[in-house]
């Protein structure tokens, strides 16, 4: 089972995609981890991408999906995996499919987790994260019992850089820019669901489980 995982952010697309691949017994393969690994691997790809990194340039489509080929080869994919943000534009959906094709294989689900904008926002805006230990904490959501301070290990609580409200807004506004030619590509393949991710967590899961069977 080959998955793709869409959603803004904020849409709880990391979380989901952990639990579907805990569930469903697949990978959960993330460009950013997968960049990370092969550049630190030292394989060809990881040295083309290492090399665009250190001169301060985007990574190309084709090195992107140099590294997903090779990552998509390893044993723990042999029954399928979650591709979670890839891919994010036109090119990278159509270098992925002529990828695939070439070994006979194609992506079975597309999965856009839909969400409204102005919630997003708040939900983003909210969110919090432990400076020692790395515990994830929301505003609203979920807020520790001592104002700015981990209920797990007393360290003091930070907000990333890209959070703030008008970045946010910026990044929504890139996203539904990129994806709506992707979800039109997607949907006259025929291969295309929506859920609506404004629903609970556990309700979002169950309408995501449904759609995979």
């Amino acid at each position: 089972m080959k998955v793709i995982l869409m959603g803004p952010p904020g849409a709880g697309k990391g979380t989901q995609a952990r639990q579907i691949a805990e569930k469903y017994r697949i990978p959960q393969l993330s460009t950013g981890d997968m960049l990370r690994a092969a550049v630190k691997a030292g394989t060809p790809v990881g040295l083309k991408a290492k090399s665009a990194m250190e001169s301060g340039s985007l990574v190309t489509d084709d090195i992107v999906v140099g590294i997903i080929a090779d990552r998509t080869q390893e044993a723990d994919c042999k029954n399928g995996y979650l591709l979670d943000g890839f891919p994010r534009t036109l090119a990278q959906a159509e270098a992925l499919d002529t990828m695939l094709a070439q070994r006979k294989q194609a992506i079975d689900k597309v999965i856009d987790i839909r969400c409204d904008d102005e919630p997003l926002v708040g939900r983003i805006t909210g969110r919090r994260t432990c400076s020692q230990c790395g515990e994830g904490y929301h505003l609203q959501f979920k807020p520790t019992k001592k104002s700015g301070v981990c209920d797990k290990c007393g360290g003091s609580l930070t907000q990333r850089a890209d959070d703030n409200e008008a970045t946010v807004r910026s990044r929504l506004a890139v996203y539904h820019q990129q994806t709506a030619p992707l979800i039109d590509y997607y949907r006259k393949q025929g291969n295309f669901s929506s859920v609506d991710g404004m629903q609970g967590m556990d309700q979002v899961l169950a309408s995501l489980c449904a759609i995979l069977g």
